[in-house]
């Protein structure tokens, strides 16, 4: 088995991969892959979303573990009130419940977050889940 290393990333790091995220969230959102691979169980990313946008409504797979490194963002789960995230604060999505959130800031709104499994959102057609 190949031994693994220890790693240290930075949210302005220069050699951070930025990529799209899926067509349906805003133009301007970008993750960067910090540990593990997509496809599989087990990683963690940056999302990035330009400060005053919102990204609509959606669901995963897999929960997701979140700490908020910059901006203050607002999130909407469904069944529950809206919560404001602020830099530093964690927060849990559970797997499958559908939700929205929104850059309040100014600046961009980067979140840590770790999923369990493979990486994925799906859009909420106005239909239902």
């Amino acid at each position: 088995m190949a031994e693994q290393k220890a790693m240290v990333w930075s949210m302005d790091d220069e050699a951070l991969e930025w990529g799209a995220c899926p067509a349906f969230m805003p133009e301007s959102c970008r993750i960067a892959v910090l540990q593990g691979n997509p496809k599989q169980p087990n990683t963690d990313i940056f999302f990035k979303m330009k400060g005053n946008t919102t990204v609509a409504r959606h669901w995963h797979h897999s929960p997701e573990r979140m700490v908020l490194v910059s901006g203050e963002m607002q999130v909407k789960y469904d069944g529950q009130d809206s919560e404001v995230i602020k830099t530093g604060n964690y927060a849990y999505g559970p797997a499958e419940r559908p939700h929205e959130a929104s850059c309040l800031s100014d600046e961009p709104c980067i979140l840590f977050i770790a999923f369990e499994d493979p990486i994925d959102a799906m859009p909420v057609s106005e239909a239902g889940k």
